[in-house]
């Protein structure tokens, strides 16, 4: 399943290098992170001195003193986007996954409303779009989550991580669909198209699941086209094509095909998770003295 805890702290370890590449990029090339030339030259050097320990304070998982750095900053330089972005991601990593309290809603809420303005100002920022797909995921709006990374697949339609999200929240739906509704008629998903299950109920799951079902799909197979070595993307495709049986409920040839390929993925998704694996091994080999 879509651990949704290893999906934010990949975002983190993201987030993360993006601070601090921009945060040397600053120091090493003079740059005035306000970008605001109504500013003196004193400002600058607050703002970007605000910048620098909010990214120190960061790095050390300090997330509420990087929140006041960068505010301050934000403050000092209204018309700052990387202020505001440092800020906005800085709040995203206050916010809890999937928890739904009004004060964890109101810190996601804030985050996509200054990521948001960074986009009104640069409508291409695929990074700010990500952080919202990620914050959106966090607080359970998957459909919200999709569309963004689908704003992504616009900017960079090679984005291999885009297109495997998008068919990662399918099929999460997709399987919690089928779940609640077998559960419901007192069966067990059995993984292999529930052939047994009354025909109402597999009616009912197939005209809920047909969609996400193609369109999963359609987006993971995208995902090992532009990674061809994308395993994750494989093992889901396993798993779709698993609920596609459900869809295809009622034909057995469809259903037997389904489940064939859906063998076959997971086949490659542990051909090449073994592959990369070795290459690893072999590369850290290779790097001894």
């Amino acid at each position: 399943m879509f651990d949704t805890h290893a999906f934010c702290r990949s975002l983190k370890l993201v987030v993360a290098a993006f601070l601090m590449l921009s945060a040397a990029g600053v120091r090493a090339a003079g740059q005035t992170p306000a970008a605001d030339a109504a500013n003196p030259p004193s400002m600058e050097l607050e703002v970007r001195d605000e910048l620098n320990k909010g990214v120190e304070t960061y790095k050390s998982a300090r997330y509420d003193e990087a929140i006041q750095h960068f505010q301050q900053a934000a403050e000092l330089a209204p018309s700052s986007l990387m202020a505001k972005r440092y800020l906005a991601t800085a709040l995203s990593q206050n916010v809890v996954p999937g928890l739904d309290t009004a004060e964890n809603l109101k810190v996601a809420e804030r985050a996509i409303d200054i990521f948001q303005q960074v986009l009104d100002k640069d409508p291409h920022d695929v990074n700010s779009m990500k952080q919202i797909a990620g914050v959106e995921y966090s607080i359970k709006k998957l459909d919200d989550a999709k569309e963004w990374q689908k704003k992504v697949l616009v900017e960079d339609p090679n984005d291999p991580e885009a297109a495997y999200t998008i068919g990662v929240i399918d099929w999460t739906e997709a399987h919690q669909n089928a779940l609640k509704a077998l559960i419901g008629a007192g069966f067990t998903d059995d993984g292999e198209g529930n052939a047994a299950a009354p025909a109402g109920v597999m009616k009912a799951i197939g005209a809920q699941n047909g969609a996400l079902v193609e369109e999963a799909l359609e987006y993971l197979k995208q995902a090992v086209v532009n990674r061809p070595d994308y395993d994750d993307a494989m093992a889901y495709l396993n798993l779709v094509y698993r609920r596609k049986a459900d869809v295809d409920w009622g034909n057995e040839a469809a259903r037997l095909d389904d489940l064939a390929k859906a063998y076959e993925w997971r086949t490659k998704a542990m051909e090449t998770r073994r592959a990369s694996e070795e290459k690893k091994r072999a590369g850290a080999d290779s790097a001894r003295p």
